[in-house]
């Protein structure tokens, strides 16, 4: 508050110093007096809370001014507020002193300035959305289903499964386990383009079935290993009729010198070493045959013997396997005709027995050969 006895003329600058007299004034220009002015740090109203209406509370200046010893409105009874007569006082410090702008009479309180260390929050843009070039590195990574996440492509339209052929499949005119004179032409055609390496058997085996299967993967058809009839068809038009000769070649294998014990007498003469039978009569071959025998460890058993039983159609008991124009000679050995030797030529043995793998040869010596005729087997 001011007090209206100091005798300050509000005169001077802030860098002028004085004495003061004995009336309790400051005589000297720049003075301040003690109680002339409010401490302004004290005296700040409260920007947060509002004022009172200061048209009403703040004093005329014009009326307060012509002689510049204004007295200062008594804080207790001048105005309803404290923080209303503070208001007044600092307008009226600020024109008496000129130093600091203040606020006009009567215009409405300025916002409060920001703090320096509260940094303004901008204003989400709502017209502008963040595409992922301008979001920070730091940003989590969208969710699948955020609007930046490409399109999945749509999926391909799924063909319609083929429905089933309804033609039947081509019939099958041979297939393994098959003996015919159409077996033995197939193989011979097979023969002669390079898919059988051996004589014409007319059994139809493993090596039949695994020579047509060449056939078939070589001119991409389905490989079933079984004679059908596209099959044949195409193997037809691809080769010739076989000859004679090459249905029924001659016995591969070169007749062995006979033994002695073959010169004489209707002789079923068998060599180990060149794998043949020869059937002789009075030292004549009649017909030749390749065999095979026993393995190692059911051998086939040498010396001379003699045919005591014949069975056209004989099945092996101990063994359960067929043995057609069996001609028995030693126990349970016998020269007969093999499928399997037939299939797979000398890859495999015989359980002692003595195979044939012309079927034909050897039916035609069933006939032959009587109950009583020698065997002779050697080396």
């Amino acid at each position: 508050m001011v007090d209206t006895d100091s005798g300050w003329d509000g005169r001077g600058g802030r860098g002028s110093r004085g004495t003061r007299d004995t009336g309790g004034t400051w005589g000297m220009r720049g003075a301040r007096a003690p109680d002339a002015l409010p401490d302004r740090r004290v005296a700040a109203p409260d920007r947060g809370v509002a004022a009172p209406d200061s048209r009403v509370a703040a004093p005329d200046l014009r009326a307060a001014l012509p002689g510049r010893r204004v007295a200062a409105p008594d804080r207790r009874f001048a105005l309803p507020g404290r923080r209303v007569a503070a208001v007044s006082l600092v307008a009226l410090a600020a024109l008496a002193t000129g130093c600091e702008p203040g606020t006009a009479t009567g215009a409405p309180e300025a916002s409060p300035p920001v703090r320096p260390t509260q940094a303004a929050a901008p204003s989400p843009t709502r017209t502008a959305p963040v595409t992922e070039d301008a979001k920070p590195r730091t940003a989590p990574p969208p969710s699948p289903s955020a609007s930046t996440t490409p399109p999945a492509p749509a999926p391909a339209t799924a063909r319609p499964a083929p429905e089933p052929s309804t033609a039947p499949p081509p019939r099958v005119l041979m297939r393994t386990g098959s003996e015919s004179d159409r077996v033995r032409e197939l193989q011979a055609r097979l023969r002669q383009i390079g898919h059988f390496g051996r004589n014409p058997t007319g059994y139809y085996g493993s090596v039949t079935a695994d020579a047509v299967r060449s056939f078939q993967a070589k001119r991409s058809l389905p490989v079933t290993g079984a004679t059908d009839e596209v099959t044949w068809q195409r193997l037809l038009a691809m080769t010739r009729v076989p000859k004679a000769a090459e249905l029924r070649p001659p016995t591969e294998r070169p007749l062995a010198a006979p033994d002695e014990r073959c010169l004489k007498g209707r002789v079923l003469c068998i060599s180990k070493n060149s794998r043949t039978l020869a059937w002789m009569i009075d030292g004549k071959v009649v017909s030749a045959m390749d065999v095979r025998f026993g393995s190692e460890y059911t051998p086939t058993r040498e010396g001379v013997f003699e045919v005591f039983w014949k069975s056209r159609d004989h099945v092996s008991t101990l063994y359960d396997t067929p043995m057609p124009y069996a001609l028995f000679f030693s126990g349970g050995q016998a020269v007969h005709y093999s499928a399997d030797f037939a299939a797979n030529g000398y890859g495999g043995a015989s359980h002692g027995c003595v195979n044939v793998r012309d079927k034909k040869k050897v039916a035609a010596l069933f006939d032959q050969v009587r109950t009583g005729d020698k065997v002779v087997v050697y080396w």
